[in-house]
C-alpha cells in the first residue's frame, strides 16, 4: 500500500522477550491496537524501535510479521539508519525485497556529513531501489540538518516525498511550505509540537506515545484536521506530561512503561538500556498513573 504520508504513523517500539529475543506477538499486539484506533501507517526500527541494538535479520522479520498482519491495511514504513552508504543501499534494497511499502531515512550515523556528502546519501539509496522515501531531519539528537537548499536538490529525486520533521522549530513548517506549497508531505516528528505543526500545516504525525495512548493520538490529529482547535487543546493540554516523556534520553523505557500501563506492550528493553529503577521510575510511573486517573474520553470524530 502506498504511503500518502498523512495522519498518524506510529513510531513503534521493538517488543523483546525477557531473553532477549524479538517478541512478535507483543508487536502484533500493539499494531492491532494501533489499527483499531484509527492510525494511518506505521514505522518500524526507528530510534524508538531501538534500531541501533537490532541486527538486519531482525528488522526483517519484524517488517515480514508486520506485513503479513496487517495485509495491507496500512502502509509499513522501514526505517534506514546506517553507517555507511552501502549498507544503507543494501538495507533499502531488503526492506523493499520484503515487501516495505516506503522509507524512513536518516542522514549517516555517527559520521557527521556535511551538505553534499548527505545529498549524495540520499541520492544513492533512491536510486537503489523503487520505494518511496521520508527523510528525517533530526538536528538536534544527529547534529546534521537537511536545510531548504538540500532540500531544493533531494525534491528532484520522485522518490522522495516527505519529511519527519524534527528541527524542534514549528516555524520550519512555514519556511518549508513557502519554499515548496505542497511538493513536500511534512510530518511532525516531535511529540510536544504537534497540535502546534498540524495547525500550522503539516500533513502528519509520526508519534511516539501513539504507542501507548493511540485513540488520543488519533483523535488530536482528526480534530485539527477538522479545524476543532479547541478540543483538541484540551486533550493536548492533558497529554502533554506524557508527550514530554518522549523528548528525553530515556524516551524507549518511558514509552514501554506507558504501554505497559495500558496494556498493549512490555516492559523489556535490549542492553545496554536497562528498565528504569528507583526514583527515576517513580518519578515517570507517577506521570503516567496521572494522566490514567484523569484520562478524558474522545469525542466523536
Amino acid at each position: 500500500m502506498k504511503p500518502k504520508w498523512n495522519g498518524v504513523y506510529p513510531a513503534l517500539t521493538t517488543k523483546f522477550t525477557d531473553d532477549d529475543r524479538v517478541d512478535i506477538p507483543s508487536c502484533i499486539k500493539n499494531v492491532e491496537a494501533q489499527i483499531n484506533a484509527g492510525i494511518h501507517g506505521c514505522v518500524i526500527a526507528g530510534s524508538l524501535g531501538e534500531a541501533s541494538t537490532l541486527t538486519q535479520n531482525e528488522k526483517i522479520l519484524i517488517l515480514k510479521e508486520i506485513l503479513n498482519y496487517v495485509n495491507g491495511r496500512i502502509p509499513v514504513i522501514m526505517n534506514i539508519a546506517e553507517q555507511s552508504t552501502s549498507e544503507a543501499v543494501k538495507a533499502a534494497q531488503n526492506a523493499q525485497e520484503t515487501g516495505a511499502d516506503g522509507l524512513m531515512m536518516l542522514p549517516p550515523m555517527r559520521y557527521v556529513s556535511d551538505d553534499r556528502e548527505t545529498i549524495e546519501f540520499y541520492k544513492a539509496v533512491a536510486s537503489s531501489c523503487d520505494l518511496p522515501i521520508m527523510t528525517y531531519n533530526n538536528p538536534y539528537d544527529y547534529k546534521i540538518e537537511i536545510t531548504i537548499p538540500m532540500f531544493e536538490e533531494l525534491l528532484k529525486i520522485d522518490s522522495i516525498q516527505a519529511t519527519k520533521e524534527s528541527t524542534r522549530d514549528v516555524t520550519n513548517v512555514t519556511r518549508m511550505r513557502n519554499a515548496f506549497g505542497d511538493d513536500i508531505k511534512i510530518l511532525c516528528g516531535v511529540d510536544t509540537l504537534a497540535l502546534e505543526e498540524l495547525a500550522l500545516g503539516a500533513d502528519g504525525w509520526v508519534a511516539g506515545l501513539v504507542d501507548a495512548f493511540p485513540r488520543e493520538t488519533v483523535v488530536i490529529y482528526e480534530l485539527v484536521k477538522q479545524n476543532r482547535i479547541s478540543e483538541a487543546t484540551e486533550i493536548y493540554r492533558w497529554f502533554m506530561p506524557l508527550l514530554e516523556l518522549d523528548i528525553h534520553p530515556k524516551l524507549v523505557q518511558n514509552i514501554k512503561l506507558a504501554e505497559v500501563a495500558t496494556g498493549i506492550g512490555t516492559e523489556h528493553v535490549r542492553p545496554p538500556r536497562l528498565p528504569l529503577i528507583g526514583e527515576e521510575r517513580t518519578y515517570v510511573q507517577g506521570i503516567i498513573d496521572k494522566a490514567l486517573a484523569n484520562r478524558p474520553e474522545m469525542p466523536n470524530i
